[in-house]
């Protein structure tokens, strides 16, 4: 403790002795001079320069794209639609194949038609394993997924669908 104090008040008291610390290179308030203006040269493409570019995939470091394995699921048997401040919680339950189910989603059914019709239609997806699991009883294969929807989103939504392997659920707004 003695040593550190007494090193620090020596270097302390010999820096302080450089009165011309403030004019020095070592001074790192220094490495930069003053600001002058310069012209303003900005093209349309620099316009989104925080954006990152869409690259092909062909980069050093870029990853191959994920395969998507995933399924519609085998029965839907629940479809909610809760209303929030913000929109609506949907909210879909149903039953698996198999036992091990993982990676539920509810992915959206995007086309023109649908939007004309003001359809919002999702597909409940899982992932399998690639090892056999048993099918075991239907409450083991339960599996629930919700998504939230903004307000923007629903405008002109008058039902919401969800789809399944062997049936689909709609829920009409009243």
């Amino acid at each position: 403790m003695h040593k550190s104090l007494t090193v620090l008040l020596l270097s302390a008291t010999v820096l302080s002795a450089c009165n011309s610390w403030s004019n020095s290179r070592a001074n790192p308030s220094n490495w930069f001079g003053s600001s002058t203006p310069a012209p303003s040269e900005v093209s349309a493409s620099d316009a989104d320069a925080l954006v990152p570019r869409q690259n092909n995939g062909k980069g050093l470091l870029a990853r191959p794209e994920i395969e998507d394995n995933s399924v519609p699921i085998a029965v839907i048997n629940e479809l909610r639609v809760d209303p929030t401040p913000s929109g609506a919680i949907i909210y879909a339950a149903g039953t698996a194949i198999r036992q091990g189910a993982y990676n539920a989603q509810l992915a959206r059914v995007r086309s023109e038609e649908l939007t004309k019709n003001g359809i919002l239609e999702y597909t409940f997806r899982v992932d399998y394993p690639d090892y056999a699991t048993v099918q075991g009883n239907e409450r083991s294969r339960m599996v629930s997924e919700a998504v939230n929807v903004s307000a923007q989103e629903l405008e002109g939504i008058r039902m919401v669908r969800v789809k399944g392997q062997q049936n689909a659920l709609e829920s009409r707004r009243r």
